[in-house]
């Protein structure tokens, strides 16, 4: 801390932060739960009862996944911006590996159509990003474009 910086002055980095996780947030979650009930009730008609039990673990875990890492951008949103990088790719290796241990463990679970849970984990994935995208693109930003 520098002599000229008080501990009551707030990041500025963290208000830019926490405005387009708020947007992404919004975003996803109102484009996200459709397309999962969706895919929920198509491989319920196409796969009975093992594809509504796939579709809605397939749609739970990517739900998770994707609200995992705007939480890590709220988490980290006062911090330095290089430690915000360190978080979220840090953040990203640790959900990516915490998502291959949960599917390796269902992977024997007869109850579960396979297929109706990793399309679905696909399609909540896209569409989640998707809308992320789009908010953060529309989140009015301040950046600075060097000369």
């Amino acid at each position: 801390m520098s002599e000229t910086e008080t501990p009551e002055q707030e990041n500025p980095h963290a208000k830019v932060v926490l405005q387009a996780a708020r947007a992404m947030t919004k975003a996803s979650l109102l484009v996200t739960p459709p397309a999962v009930i969706v895919c929920i009730a198509l491989f319920s008609i196409l796969n009975g009862m093992p594809g509504f039990l796939g579709s809605l673990v397939g749609g739970v875990l990517a739900m998770l996944a994707s609200l995992s890492t705007l939480g890590m951008m709220r988490f980290s949103a006062g911090q330095d911006p290089m430690f915000v990088m360190v978080i979220a790719l840090g953040g990203y290796v640790v959900k990516v590996v915490l998502l291959f241990g949960a599917l390796t463990l269902l992977k024997g679970v007869t109850a579960l159509h396979p297929m109706s849970l990793g399309i679905t984990m696909i399609v909540a994935i896209m569409v989640a990003a998707a809308a992320e995208f789009a908010a953060f693109r529309k989140t009015k930003i301040p950046t600075i474009i060097p000369s």
